[in-house]
């Protein structure tokens, strides 16, 4: 019978213990972590807004709503809509990859607070053009989403 002898690698580490180490996937660093999960949460808004907006359009023309002239007729709910059919999937993902409820949460707040600051300025009369209101609602979302990050880094960076 023959036995298999082990033989040190070039880094004193035997064939077989190489092997065990290199089947391992290997770590992300927190901040490739962090940015991963950023991304993820970025391309679940955008799918969101394609899917569910389209979804969402069907009962409001069903309730008499003309979703292809929102600017002018339902302006608020053209800005709620959307926070809403980007927030949805963000924290549903969010709760797939383990997340607590107090992050998503968090997270979801990220997203309304623009949304209601937006309906504000067009309640109050101080800004009208929904595109511009949207230019606002997201621009802001996207920062307030990396703050709400930096805040819990730990949750963030190791998930």
């Amino acid at each position: 019978m023959q036995t298999k002898t082990e033989h040190p690698t070039t880094t004193g580490v035997t064939e077989a213990e190489a092997s065990t180490v290199s089947s391992e996937p290997p770590r992300r660093s927190p901040a490739a972590t962090f940015t991963r999960h950023y991304i993820e949460m970025v391309v679940a808004m955008l799918l969101g807004m394609v899917v569910l907006g389209a979804a969402l359009a069907v009962p409001l023309e069903a309730a008499g709503v003309d979703v292809t002239n929102w600017d002018t007729e339902a302006p608020a709910l053209s800005l709620f809509g959307m926070a809403f059919t980007m927030t949805v999937p963000m924290v549903a993902w969010m709760r797939y990859r383990g997340h607590g409820w107090a992050p998503c949460w968090e997270m979801a707040a990220a997203m309304f607070v623009p949304t209601f600051v937006a309906i504000g300025l067009l309640w109050s009369d101080v800004m009208t053009d929904l595109h511009g209101l949207m230019m606002i609602e997201h621009i802001a979302m996207f920062p307030l989403m990396l703050a709400v990050m930096f805040l819990r880094w730990d949750e963030y960076s190791r998930h």
